[in-house]
Formats: C-alpha cells, sequence, structure tokens
C-alpha cells in the first residue's frame, strides 16, 4: 500500500505500525462483540440478567465532567 512512501516507512520505525495495531483491534473487538451477540441469541438459561461490567476508575475520571 505505502512501497513509494519512504515518510511512512520513517513513521512506522519511529512508531510502530500503528494501522496494523488499529487493524488488530478492530479484529479482536469484532470478535467479542460476535461472542456476545451470539450469547445473547441463545435461550435465557435464567431470568437474571448479565452482570454489568463497571468501567475502570481511569476511565470514569476520563469522562467525569468537570469540576467547578
Amino acid at each position: 500500500m505505502f512501497q513509494d512512501a519512504p515518510i511512512y516507512h520513517q513513521l512506522v520505525a519511529e512508531r510502530g505500525d500503528v494501522p496494523a495495531r488499529v487493524r488488530d483491534a478492530a479484529t479482536s473487538i469484532l470478535r467479542e462483540l460476535d461472542h456476545v451477540i451470539g450469547a445473547m441469541s441463545l435461550p435465557a438459561r435464567s431470568m437474571s440478567p448479565l452482570p454489568i461490567r463497571q468501567p475502570e476508575a481511569a476511565a470514569r475520571a476520563a469522562f467525569a465532567p468537570p469540576r467547578p
């Protein structure tokens, strides 16, 4: 894709292959979603809902509104 772009090769050498890492992360997320959606389509074994995963403290802080 970027065979004739020396700047791309320099950036990959400096920062790593970010597009490849993003593709890997997206593929992993898609697999996890397929698993979750597949589990949701199965008949329920009990009436209790699935546990809700709470975000970690750092993630909660990132989305917290700024304090006055």
